[in-house]
């Protein structure tokens, strides 16, 4: 699903080769200025690398265009200006938009999974707020639903779990299991704390950049 050969940026990752095989939930740990974020933005191809291939569902990354197949939730995703003029549900509807038209009625099927969805992270009740008017956790909330609400093949997550109040964390991660579990969801997950991870984890990668 994932694989990378000898992929190296600029003075922050080199010769990095790693796999990612469908079904796999994948825990990416190290310290801050390790290099873990930008892994993530060379995968997705929002950083271009000095060398190396990678390669997204067995495709070059050069010609890879499905990423609808893939939901991404980035660090700084709670960082929104106040007077967007937008609400919780018209910014989760927008995950929507790599498989159809803007203008396209969502089905039944997809409201019954977004309500399922903000239900899920305790965001129901606040769907016609603007998002401005949110806290920090109840973006981050909302950004993470956002990016399951087009049931990706590949989840890929850069420590969403920030600002996010214990007991929605439980279920964050309980759902994250179960889509992994049953729906062969792919998840990889950055986080500088394995614990709540460990159970569920089949692979660790170790990123951190040497300084000299």
């Amino acid at each position: 699903m994932v694989e990378l050969k000898n992929v190296s940026y600029k003075t922050v990752l080199s010769d990095i080769s790693l796999s990612i095989d469908e079904g796999d939930y994948v825990a990416i740990i190290g310290p801050n200025g390790g290099g873990k974020s930008t892994l993530l933005k060379l995968i997705l191809k929002r950083l271009k690398k000095d060398k190396g291939d990678i390669s997204l569902f067995s495709t070059p990354q050069e010609h890879f265009k499905a990423y609808n197949k893939i939901g991404y939730v980035a660090q700084n995703s709670v960082q929104i200006d106040t007077n967007f003029p937008a609400t919780v549900e018209e910014i989760i509807l927008t995950g929507l938009a790599y498989k159809r038209s803007f203008f396209t009625k969502i089905t039944n099927n997809e409201l019954q999974y977004m309500q399922h969805l903000m239900h899920t992270f305790d965001i129901l009740e606040i769907k016609n707020r603007p998002i401005g008017d949110l806290s920090g956790g109840q973006r981050q909330r909302v950004m993470i639903t956002r990016a399951l609400l087009n049931q990706p093949k590949l989840l890929i997550l850069d420590e969403p779990n920030a600002g996010i109040d214990e007991e929605s964390q439980k279920r964050f991660y309980a759902l994250l299991n179960t889509l992994n579990k049953t729906e062969q969801l792919t998840v990889v997950f950055v986080t500088h704390d394995l614990g709540r991870l460990k159970e569920d984890v089949n692979k660790v990668f170790h990123i951190n950049k040497v300084l000299c």
